[in-house]
C-alpha cells in the first residue's frame, strides 16, 4: 500500500546513491562557509555513507575535522563520501561492517585511533526501518533487526569509544520526530527512536562528570535515499509539515556541527528538532 504525507526522517544503513533521486539531495550549501569550529578534531560517524550521515561528514570536514565513517556494505556510496570529505582537504577513512556485532564496534574504534590518532566526536546515526500498517504485520525478524540496528549499536559504540574520549569530547545521537509524535506505520522504528531519546538523556547524566557532552538530533522528513527505497509513493513527501516541504540533509547537518563544537558547551542531554516547524514537546 502506498503511503503519503506521514514520513519519518532518513536513516543511513539502507542503499544510497543507486536510487536515482530527483531532485538529488543537497549535501552542503554552496554558500556554507566553514569557520574552523572543529579544527583538529576527529569525528566518527556511523551510517556516514549517504543521506544525513554523509552531510554531517562533509560539514564536519568543512569545519576542519578529519572523519571516519562506518557503513554496512554500500562501498560506492562510502567512497563518494570519502571523496567529498577529501575535497575539503581533510582526511577520511571508511570502515565496512555490521554494527549489530559488538566486537566489530570495538574494532571500529581501534581502527579510528590507529589511522587518525584519536577520537573527539562520536555520531551514532545508522538505522533501518520497515513500514507496516498493522502491528500484526511486523515480523519478529524485522522487530529484532530494527532494535538490534537502531539502539544496540549505540551502546556498543559508546562503551568502546569511552576508552578514548577525553574531557571535552561529544556524543551526538540521531533520533526522530517519530519518537515524539509516533507513527502509525512505523511502530517498531518509532519505538527504537524513543529508546534513543532516553538513552541520550540518561547517558548525558552518566558522563557529565567526565566532561563529555551527550545530545541528539531529531530530524523530521528529510529528502534522502532511504525514502524512495522504503516507500511506494514519495511525491507528497514532507508536504504535511508547516513549511509544506521536505528538508534537505544540508539543513540538518549544521545542527550536528553546533552540538559537536564549543558553541554548545553549556548544552547536554538535549535534542534539537529539525522538522519543518512541527511543534514537539521535549
Amino acid at each position: 500500500m502506498s503511503k503519503q504525507n506521514k514520513f519519518p526522517e532518513q536513516s543511513q544503513s539502507q542503499p544510497g546513491d543507486q536510487y536515482k533521486m530527483s531532485p538529488e539531495p543537497q549535501i552542503i550549501r554552496d554558500n556554507y562557509r566553514g569557520s574552523q569550529k572543529l579544527k583538529g578534531k576527529i569525528a566518527l560517524i556511523t551510517g556516514g555513507d549517504s543521506g544525513i550521515g554523509r552531510s554531517v561528514a562533509v560539514h564536519f570536514a568543512r569545519e576542519g575535522a578529519d572523519v571516519a565513517i562506518v557503513y554496512k556494505e554500500e562501498d560506492e556510496d562510502a567512497l563518494e563520501t570519502m571523496k567529498m570529505v577529501e575535497l575539503e582537504d581533510q582526511k577520511c577513512i571508511i570502515i565496512s561492517g555490521d554494527l549489530k556485532d559488538a566486537e566489530f564496534c570495538k574494532s571500529v574504534i581501534k581502527d579510528c585511533i590507529s589511522q587518525l590518532g584519536k577520537l573527539d566526536i562520536l555520531v551514532n546515526n545508522a538505522a533501518v526501518q520497515f513500514p507496516e500498517e498493522q502491528v500484526g504485520d511486523i515480523t519478529e525478524e524485522h522487530l529484532f533487526e530494527t532494535f538490534e540496528t537502531n539502539i544496540y549499536p549505540y551502546f556498543y559504540m559508546v562503551k568502546a569509544a569511552l576508552e578514548e574520549l577525553k574531557a571535552g569530547g561529544t556524543i551526538i545521537n540521531t533520533t526522530s520526530v517519530t519518537a515524539y509524535r509516533g507513527s502509525e506505520h512505523l511502530l517498531d522504528y518509532s519505538s527504537s527512536k524513543g529508546a534513543i531519546v532516553s538513552f541520550t538523556r540518561s547517558l548525558s547524566k552518566m558522563l557529565v562528570e567526565k566532561e563529555i557532552r551527550v545530545n541528539g538530533v531529531a530530524p523530521g522528513p528529510i529528502w534522502t535515499p532511504l525514502i524512495p527505497s522504503t516507500f511506494d509513493e514519495v511525491k507528497n513527501f514532507g508536504n504535511d509539515t508547516p513549511m509544506g516541504r521536505a528538508g534537505q540533509p544540508s539543513e540538518v547537518a549544521p545542527s550536528y556541527v553546533f552540538l559537536a563544537s564549543e558553541d554548545s558547551s553549556y548544552i547536554t542531554g538535549q535534542i534539537i528538532h529539525v522538522n519543518g516547524g512541527e511543534i514537539i514537546g521535549g
